[in-house]
């Protein structure tokens, strides 16, 4: 595991609510996600709306955020069995029952397009959950829907645009990973790669006025050797994809080899608009 510093934001997190005391890499990405919320200027009292919450990695940031008089709706289309090494199900039942439970109502099995609204959100969050949309008109009829319901929307994605050649292969992998989920039949993780230009013209399409923009290193995230070591766990089930395919496949695995440069995560983008 690479080598991981607590900042004090994230040490007085721990302290306070008593979660991840013994799990270093839910600690890790803790601590990027309460940076990423910080970008995003949650307030206290705000309703919040995550959409694709996982196992609640950002959602208890929003909930340290909102405070004891906000509330977080953290929904996600995947069921409650789902994910490893913890399933959604059991990593969130050890969130409700801390003292950020009774901030946060989750739903799983639960498509934002037919999710019900009764009540405008202050903020909708959409945080590393984008490059899961099988299709990518999708994304614009969800910001459609949050021009209706919200103030403020607040996305978050890993940014292809990497700045240090450590993270090439981070880029490398998740690239095969797309194409993997598009060439080879699958129900995987990354489906889209969005870029920042792309979602920001998807935004504007939807009514939004972009407000902030701003990258949240991540380069100390598990998340890259993750997406690696699968895109070279599945390399023998590409001999079934188009030759064009397989030979740009293999030139990404060949560069995926270069020993000469530590490997680090992507960095995340954030956009703000409202």
């Amino acid at each position: 595991m690479k080598q991981f510093n607590i900042n004090e934001k994230t040490a007085n997190f721990l302290k306070t609510y008593n979660l991840y005391k013994n799990d270093e890499v839910q600690q890790i990405q803790l601590q990027h996600r309460l940076s990423l919320v910080d970008t995003f200027e949650i307030s206290e009292g705000m309703r919040v709306l995550e959409i694709g919450c996982g196992q609640g990695d950002t959602t208890v940031a929003l909930a340290h955020a909102v405070g004891e008089t906000g509330h977080v709706i953290a929904i996600d289309i995947a069921n409650p069995d789902y994910g490893a090494p913890l399933t959604l199900g059991q990593a969130t039942n050890v969130i409700t029952q801390s003292d950020l439970g009774n901030r946060i109502s989750f739903h799983f099995e639960t498509d934002f397009a037919f999710f019900e609204v009764n009540k405008p959100f202050d903020v909708v969050v959409l945080s590393h959950s984008s490059w899961y949309f099988r299709q990518p008109e999708t994304l614009l009829d969800y910001f459609r829907k949050m021009k209706a319901i919200a103030k403020k929307v607040c996305f978050a994605e890993w940014d292809l645009d990497y700045g240090k050649p450590s993270q090439r292969n981070h880029f490398l992998a998740a690239s095969i990973l797309a194409l993997y989920s598009n060439f080879v039949n699958n129900d995987g993780n990354i489906q889209n790669l969005f870029y920042k230009e792309q979602v920001k013209s998807f935004l504007q399409l939807a009514g939004f006025s972009i407000q902030k923009e701003t990258t949240v290193n991540a380069t100390f995230l598990q998340d890259g050797d993750w997406e690696i070591g699968y895109a070279n766990h599945i390399r023998p089930k590409f001999s079934i994809a188009p030759t064009p395919i397989q030979t740009l496949v293999q030139s990404y695995y060949d560069l995926m080899k270069n020993p000469t440069y530590k490997k680090e995560s992507l960095d995340s983008f954030v956009i703000v608009a409202e």
